[in-house]
């Protein structure tokens, strides 16, 4: 590798290991959010096993994987979600799971602000209960809430309150702020994606243009709030947010689905992103070292119908789950442009196409979204 390279261009030809490893435990959740990107609520059979689950924290130790992003579904509803967790700790390997907080309780929250390296994300998508509940079912907030204040009682820390910013609770970002310093935590916002449940709800639930430059310039002047990279897409409306600012999937992030399937990406949980299986022989080190795709993903990539475009060393074209799950191609602009060619791309389309997620482990009854 070329000493001159960048440390963006250098994430760009992919890690010996990823930087970030999304690992989804299972696709059970007693929720049912609306834009959920795994389309969770089902558990499925034939997922990953306690022991099958300890080899893969044994391989993030031989990898050097030093902490690992845990979700779902909900990760708290597999039984054994704290034995996995002392385990994790026991072989120093740092968790950071989200939950939505139904199952945190006054006596497990102690017992999780007494573990080393663990950091938790409670998610909530309102700063008032109407919308939240809207998105992630009825009681959510309330829930939510209790256990921002079981962790904050046992002393836990700096947790992490995480929103997914959408049109109707974008004008909420200052409330989000007073929210997290209320409990001491730090706020995590991070992107809607057309994925999961989330293609159907994207259209409605999408932040508008206007929304997407107030969101940017908040941004900016909070430098200190998390977004995961999330956002990179701004960029092209001025000086870039903090972070990577790249699409990492299959270069320095992947995610290990509930049956031990490995993407790309944690948003594009789709058969043409599908790596490889950890119960394959040489297990996920294999597939992150060999797959044929992410081999493809690290390649120099071209700018596409973006080359044209001043800011495209800026936005990197946006993300590439945004374009695939509303029909773009990959090497085209980003849906949501802040410049307004993604909305010129999709116009042009002769037909819509949306893709569907591989799978759908939805409960038979959704949470409605309420018009606004």
């Amino acid at each position: 590798m070329p000493a001159d390279l960048s440390l963006r261009d250098r994430f760009k030809l992919g890690l010996d290991a990823p930087i970030c490893l999304t690992w989804e435990l299972t696709y059970a959740c007693n929720l049912a959010c609306i834009h959920c990107l795994s389309s969770s609520g089902r558990r499925d059979p034939r997922e990953l096993s306690t022991a099958e689950a300890k080899r893969i924290i044994d391989e993030m130790v031989e990898m050097q994987i030093f902490y690992v992003n845990i979700g779902g579904g909900e990760p708290m509803v597999r039984t054994d979600f704290f034995e996995l967790l002392d385990y994790a700790s026991s072989q120093n390997v740092g968790v950071k799971f989200s939950t939505n907080g139904t199952r945190i309780t006054a006596e497990n929250a102690k017992y999780l602000a007494g573990l080393g390296y663990l950091d938790i994300q409670i998610s909530i998508d309102g700063a008032d209960r109407a919308t939240n509940d809207a998105v992630r079912g009825e009681g959510s907030f309330d829930a939510a809430l209790q256990a921002m204040e079981y962790l904050q009682d046992a002393n836990f820390g700096e947790f992490k309150i995480s929103v997914v910013v959408t049109r109707q609770n974008a004008g909420q970002l200052d409330d989000f702020r007073a929210l997290a310093d209320r409990f001491g935590a730090q706020l995590r916002l991070t992107r809607l994606r057309p994925s999961g449940r989330g293609v159907d709800t994207w259209d409605q639930l999408h932040p508008t243009a206007q929304q997407q430059r107030d969101l940017y310039g908040w941004l900016v002047g909070h430098p200190d709030t998390l977004t995961g990279d999330s956002f990179f897409h701004l960029n092209a409306l001025g000086d870039p947010i903090d972070g990577l600012n790249l699409c990492g999937a299959g270069r320095v992030v992947c995610l290990i689905d509930p049956i031990g399937d490995v993407y790309a990406c944690p948003f594009v949980i789709h058969d043409e992103f599908l790596a490889g299986n950890v119960r394959a022989p040489g297990g996920f080190a294999n597939v992150w070292r060999t797959s044929e795709l992410f081999q493809e993903l690290r390649e120099p990539t071209s700018a596409g119908a973006c080359a044209s475009c001043g800011s495209y060393d800026a936005c990197q074209g946006g993300c590439m789950a945004a374009k695939f799950f509303t029909g773009l191609p990959l090497d085209g602009p980003d849906p949501e442009c802040v410049l307004g060619h993604g909305e010129a791309a999709l116009k042009a389309q002769p037909v819509q196409l949306v893709r569907r997620p591989s799978g759908d482990h939805s409960k038979p009854i959704p949470v409605v979204l309420a018009a606004r």
